[in-house]
């Protein structure tokens, strides 16, 4: 989970009291056990295992909802034991890359997929686990083939995030707004009757610069098709005219006036006049962030009842565009085997973390949305659950492209799009060369 993602789950955790799986909190490595783990599995005669299972849950509530899963995980499979090694989000993004180099890589660890899990797969350590969950994953739906390498199951999520339009539904009354908008044309529109009754229509949190790379991103979903998208992640240059063309959208959009005022001096969460707080504080109609929204405003605002006033709608379409309005961009957290894990025990565990008795529990725990449908009903806010749903019919998932690109064009990325917000430049070229390098 790259910065914003990070941010957003410490957020949550200060807001409901729930530590989610990116808590920067002490970096206890104590196991399940209560003895220190190390990689590799082990086995023995008699044919039973251990499998080291590296992760971020470490501190409450997610923590403590792991160490259950392992107990009833061990339980029905009594070949099997699970060595807990919950560590500091920072601190495992530390040891994992001189693990994985090693010649003792744990057997199970915090993997987010995509290009970052790409760059892993040419380690050599990682497990090629197709064969034994061919017969299961497809019911997790597209959202899960961020987990996949070159066609091949190199991990599986745990749960999802996708990024839309939260708004408030009372204040799209008081515009006169009966539906949210399904296109850009539209989405304006709207602006100017929220502008009309001196309602702020969108909040963004530039401060932070994070923010604005989801709009720039979500307006080349939109121009640019999914395997566009791919092939431009996977080559790491945005040279494709559709790049062009969202960078021209966004500059015309934000010459529309859209924002709070200051918004380039705005952060996006922890404070009530933060975008999010903002936001809920009724003080904004829209936001466009991630489905952690509720958590991270609920101890920014004094209104108990703020989440029945909260509703979801996807990015707009954008005429003429080459990308499917039903593709939504996105993330998530899940693990990887590695090549050292006795299998099928590794797969079995990464099977039973997306049952739906698990995701429940994981919901609770104050994690994203469910990477297992079924367990959609444990959402609690209802506006969640259009997000979640949006997420589960995608025809594709555009991860976010900073996690899809190496790290270092994909911060670049971030950076550039942060100072676009701050100069416009319809041709995108600070954009685009921030990734591709200089034409």
């Amino acid at each position: 989970m790259n910065t914003k993602r990070a941010l957003a789950a410490v957020a949550l955790a200060a807001a409901t009291a729930l530590a989610a799986a990116c808590s920067s909190g002490g970096g206890s490595t104590s196991t399940s056990g209560g003895t220190q783990a190390t990689g590799g599995s082990s086995s023995s005669s008699s044919g039973k295992v251990t499998l080291s299972w590296w992760n971020n849950a470490n501190t409450q509530p997610l923590l403590g909802v792991f160490q259950n899963v392992i107990k009833t995980f061990e339980a029905a499979n009594p070949g099997i034991t699970i060595q807990n090694v919950p560590m500091q989000n920072e601190l495992f993004k530390t040891k994992i890359t001189p693990a994985l180099r090693g010649s003792a890589p744990p057997d199970i660890f915090q993997q987010w997929g995509s290009g970052g899990q790409a760059t892993q797969v040419k380690t050599g350590k990682l497990a090629d686990i197709s064969s034994y969950v061919s017969s299961w994953v497809g019911q997790l739906g597209v959202p899960a083939t961020a987990w996949q390498t070159d066609g091949k199951w190199y991990g599986i999520p745990y749960d999802l995030h996708v990024v839309g339009f939260w708004y408030r539904k009372d204040l799209f009354a008081q515009a006169g707004i009966t539906t949210p908008p399904t296109t850009i044309a539209e989405l304006v529109s709207d602006d100017a009757k929220l502008k009309a009754k001196g309602i702020t229509p969108i909040t963004v949190g530039m401060k932070d610069g994070w923010p604005g790379a989801f709009w720039w991103e979500y307006f080349a979903v939109r121009e640019c098709s999914a395997d566009t998208i791919k092939n431009a992640m996977t080559n790491v240059s945005l040279s494709d005219p559709c790049f062009v063309k969202a960078s021209k959208d966004l500059s015309d959009f934000i010459k529309t006036d859209p924002f709070e005022k200051g918004f380039l001096g705005v952060p996006a969460q922890n404070i009530p006049s933060s975008s999010v707080g903002l936001l809920v504080n009724g003080k904004a109609a829209m936001e466009l962030q991630g489905d952690w929204t509720p958590g991270a405003g609920a101890s920014l605002t004094s209104d108990k009842n703020v989440n029945a006033k909260l509703g979801w709608f996807p990015f707009p379409a954008v005429t003429g565009g080459a990308g499917d309005p039903k593709a939504v961009l996105g993330g998530g957290d899940g693990y990887s085997c590695t090549t050292s894990a006795a299998e099928p025990a590794c797969a079995k565990f990464l099977q039973y973390l997306t049952t739906p008795e698990v995701q429940r529990q994981l919901l609770g725990a104050g994690v994203g949305l469910p990477v297992n449908p079924a367990a959609a009903d444990a959402l609690t806010v209802p506006a969640a659950k259009d997000a979640a749903a949006a997420n589960a019919s995608a025809t594709s998932i555009a991860v976010y492209f900073d996690t899809a690109l190496p790290t270092t064009p994909g911060q670049n990325l971030d950076n550039a799009v942060a100072k676009f917000f701050a100069n416009p430049d319809p041709t995108g070229a600070g954009i685009i060369s921030s990734v591709s390098g200089p034409a």
